[in-house]
Order: C-alpha cells, then sequence, then structure tokens
C-alpha cells in the first residue's frame, strides 16, 4: 500500500521545511510514505529547500498557474506514481501531520473514497469570529448544495482513494476545496470526514486578499457548479420567474380585455409577452443543458476509463 502526500506551494521556503519535518514516517497499513512537493510557479528556493528536506518528487512549472491547477495536477502525477492512497496538506504546515494516519484510516478500511479534514473551525483560536461564521455559512451551503455532510468544506486536508482520485475533474481556477465536495457529492461517492488539528499560523493567507473577494469567487463558484450538475433546475427557477410575472400580467390584461377597457393596457400586453418570451428561452435553454450535462457524464465516464487502462500500463 503505497501513500503519497502532496503539497502545492507558491513561494513556501521558510514554511516548506516545518511542513516537510512534520510529516509521519511510518502509519500502520502503509507499506510507503512518499511526498510530492508541486511547486506552482514559485520565485524563491522552493525547490532547492524541498530537495534539501527530502521531498521525494518534485513537480514544477515556471509561471502561476493557481492552486487548483497545482492540485489536480499533482493528483494525476501521484496517480502516475503508483499512489493507493493520496493525501493532500498546505505547505504553511497548517495541519497536524501525525493526524494523516487517522485522516486515511476510513479509506484503509474501505469505508470511504474521500475523506475531509475536520479543523472544528469554531475551536481555531486565530480565525476572526466573522471568518468562523463565513466558514460555517459556506460549509452549510455547500452541504447542501453537494448532499454531503462534511462540516469544514474549506479544509484543504485531505485523503483520496486511488479509485476516488481517478474520478476528480476540477474547472476552477480559483480553488478545488467546493468544486471537489460538490463534484464527489454528485457523483455519489462516498465522502467522510475526520477530525483533525491544527497548527499554530505561519503566514496569513495567500488564496485572496480579502473575505469579499472570497465571498463573491465562492457563490460564483458555487452557482457555477450547480448548474453544471442540476441545470434543468436551475433554468427552471430562473426562466420561471418572468413567465409566471408574464403570466400574471397577461391574465390581468384579458380580464380588462373581455371586460373592453383595452384602452390604457396594450403596455401590459407588450410587458407579458416581452416576458413569456423571455422566460420561455431560458428554460429552454435548461433542456439543452441538461442534455450536454448527459454527454459530459458520458464523457467523465469515459475518461476515467481510459485512466484506468493507461496507468495500468505504465510500468
Amino acid at each position: 500500500m503505497k501513500l503519497i502526500i502532496q503539497i502545492p506551494c507558491l513561494n513556501e521556503e521558510n514554511t516548506l521545511p516545518v511542513t516537510l519535518k512534520d510529516l509521519p514516517e511510518k502509519i500502520e497499513g502503509i507499506d510507503s510514505i512518499e511526498t510530492l512537493v508541486i511547486d506552482d510557479g514559485s520565485s524563491d528556493r522552493t525547490i532547492e529547500v524541498a530537495k534539501e528536506y527530502g521531498a521525494n518528487h518534485i513537480l514544477s512549472w515556471p509561471k502561476n498557474k493557481g492552486l487548483a491547477t497545482a492540485f489536480i495536477r499533482g493528483i494525476e502525477h501521484s496517480l502516475k506514481l503508483g499512489a493507493d492512497i493520496i493525501v493532500n496538506t498546505d505547505a504553511d504546515n497548517q495541519y497536524y501531520g501525525a493526524d494523516i494516519e487517522k485522516l486515511i484510516q476510513p479509506i484503509l478500511f474501505g469505508k470511504a473514497d474521500v475523506v475531509v479534514g475536520d479543523r472544528q473551525v469554531a475551536t481555531i483560536e486565530h480565525f476572526s469570529p466573522m471568518k468562523k461564521f463565513l466558514q460555517k455559512l459556506g460549509s452549510w451551503v455547500v452541504r447542501r448544495v453537494s448532499g454531503t455532510n462534511i462540516p469544514d468544506t474549506t479544509s484543504g486536508f485531505r485523503a483520496y482513494s486511488r479509485e476516488g482520485a481517478m474520478e476528480l475533474n476540477v474547472i476552477s481556477d480559483f480553488t478545488y476545496t467546493l468544486e471537489t465536495i460538490i463534484s464527489a457529492g454528485k457523483k455519489k461517492l462516498s465522502i467522510q470526514h475526520v477530525p483533525i488539528r491544527t497548527n499554530p499560523k505561519l503566514r496569513e493567507s495567500r488564496l485572496f486578499s480579502n473575505l469579499v473577494e472570497y465571498i463573491r469567487r465562492s457563490i460564483a463558484t458555487i452557482v457555477r457548479l450547480y448548474s453544471m450538475y442540476k441545470p434543468m433546475k436551475v433554468f427552471t427557477i430562473v426562466g420561471g420567474i418572468p413567465f409566471l410575472i408574464g403570466f400574471g400580467i397577461g391574465c390581468r390584461y384579458l380580464y380588462f380585455f373581455f371586460q373592453g377597457q383595452t384602452a390604457g393596457h396594450i403596455q401590459s400586453l407588450i410587458l407579458a409577452s416581452i416576458l413569456l418570451i423571455v422566460g420561455f428561452h431560458i428554460i429552454v435553454m435548461g433542456i439543452v443543458a441538461d442534455l450536454i450535462k448527459v454527454n459530459r457524464q458520458i464523457l467523465e465516464d469515459i475518461q476515467v476509463r481510459v485512466k484506468r487502462k493507461d496507468l495500468d500500463k505504465e510500468p
């Protein structure tokens, strides 16, 4: 049983040594533990530090591509390296390395495809009350959208079985955390959570400059993903609103028409026609999007089959 711990990095020469030294060297049930450092276009000595502190594998590119890209590229490379279990952790040593053993237990026992570490956000001292509230609110929204019960959906401390990792697709250029949970929920993967510990903060988050930006981009990601997996529902709701308003205005016009009072109400007829046409077209777009969703699901199934076939050929 081979475990690969992947660590996405961007200018982490100061924190990476602490993170690497905190990782476990032995875990019961695991024959081999290897580390993969993913350098996302760092301009400092991240690569040199990774080599100095014994990283087994280093994946790098010259220009920053974003956390989501670094994450999924790391997953793909870990699969090629023959990983049976993949753990993702942050380079700022936010997560307690010894809890990796706890994190992978549900996968080792065959009870989960994906395991998310629950930081128990309310207990983290350096999180402001506002950040704790937003984390809880965001996690509640993602649970509703994904149909899962993960209490800490923004946690980057995660474990994936080989089969679960093959199912992953990330289209967001912002972060993988929300998308992968929603995707796992919609694909009916077995996803669990375990409580984990966190270390004192070593640096500020680099994923977003302020909470407003984080909220805006997170909402956009959730809406986009939900629309991708439930297009008919989304478009029916969006199109149904103007359609029903137009229908109501049209009924009002007909009432006055049969009363012989059409003068002064022609504007209502025009507005009702516009709203009915707009609403109808949006609903039709939902039907088309639903057909596209079916096609995407077929393509994703083919992609997983191709991955399995290609990876079985890897030496």
